[in-house]
């Protein structure tokens, strides 16, 4: 976790794990569980690679059962998600799902407590971005659609089909915010607005769920070395990912996956709503 830059690089979006280089640390070898979620179950958006992949990683040792949604064209990576929560000796779910309909969101939702038996955790980590266009004029309405669908619509039709099964346990969403929700970057206008909004709902729906036991939250992290950089990144960008953060390089999805663990933790967290951790390698989310 020393490397302060990358080969120049680039792929379709979305973007697969395998022809990344280096591929990144998702904690497969240096993820050790301590129980913190033994008996619970997880859902998990975009669980296939990246954060999600680490996030499901850990879950799984910390004791939980992992439902998780993908893409169909990143079906190799969700393949690799399911053996490594299988290694793990829990059960797994995996779900090829674009999140963009409410019918998709409720179906995951659906299928995680009927499959599963119920739902503990929710983790909204699905996101979308594209970097390779720098005004507003070319924001297309299309890409605006999509952001906004993914980031934002998804969260809270998952948010409305998850809550009733939450109050029964109850439960705790994380959500996936940004350091670009406070250092907006002028590639990223509609996802970096997403991920502003994405930090008010956490703080609303922490206040709206708590009277029922609900916690919500929201990580924040820095750059993160996962497919969605070279996936949409120009490739003179990718070459300098992360080298202009306080530590001076791009994180590994491995870490960020503890602060996931810990805002979902009914022991450590069960205190601590309505905050937004940041995971940034130094770059200030307040």
């Amino acid at each position: 976790m020393t490397d302060t830059a990358f080969p120049a690089q680039q792929q379709t979006p979305p973007g697969l794990t395998g022809e990344m280089r280096p591929e990144p640390d998702h904690g497969e070898q240096s993820y050790v569980g301590h129980g913190r979620l033994e008996g619970q179950i997880a859902l998990i958006t975009g669980g296939d690679s990246g954060i999600g992949r680490a996030v499901a990683i850990a879950y799984a040792r910390e004791g939980a059962d992992i439902a998780f949604t993908y893409l169909p064209e990143e079906q190799v990576d969700a393949d690799t998600t399911v053996s490594l929560v299988s290694d793990a000796g829990r059960r797994v779910l995996a779900m090829p799902l674009d999140l963009r309909t409410s019918d998709a969101c409720d179906e995951a939702v659906r299928r995680t407590a009927d499959e599963l038996g119920a739902l503990d955790v929710l983790v909204n980590n699905a996101g979308y971005q594209m970097a390779r266009d720098h005004a507003v004029d070319d924001l297309s309405d299309e890409r605006i659609d999509r952001t906004l669908k993914t980031n934002l619509y998804a969260l809270m039709w998952l948010v409305r089909a998850a809550a009733p099964h939450l109050r029964r346990r109850p439960g705790c969403i994380v959500n996936n915010a940004s350091i670009q929700a406070f250092e907006p970057s002028e590639t990223l206008l509609d996802y970096a607005a997403t991920k502003a909004a994405i930090n008010n709902l956490t703080v609303n729906l922490a206040a709206s769920l708590g009277k029922d036991g609900v916690r919500v939250n929201a990580v924040a992290p820095g750059p993160i070395w996962t497919p969605l950089q070279p996936a949409t990144q120009e490739p003179e960008k990718v070459e300098q990912f992360g080298t202009d953060t306080p530590l001076g390089r791009a994180g590994q999805p491995a870490e960020v996956a503890p602060a996931f663990v810990f805002l979902a933790s009914p022991g450590d967290a069960s205190y601590v709503s309505g905050t937004v951790l940041g995971v940034t390698g130094g770059k200030p989310v307040f």
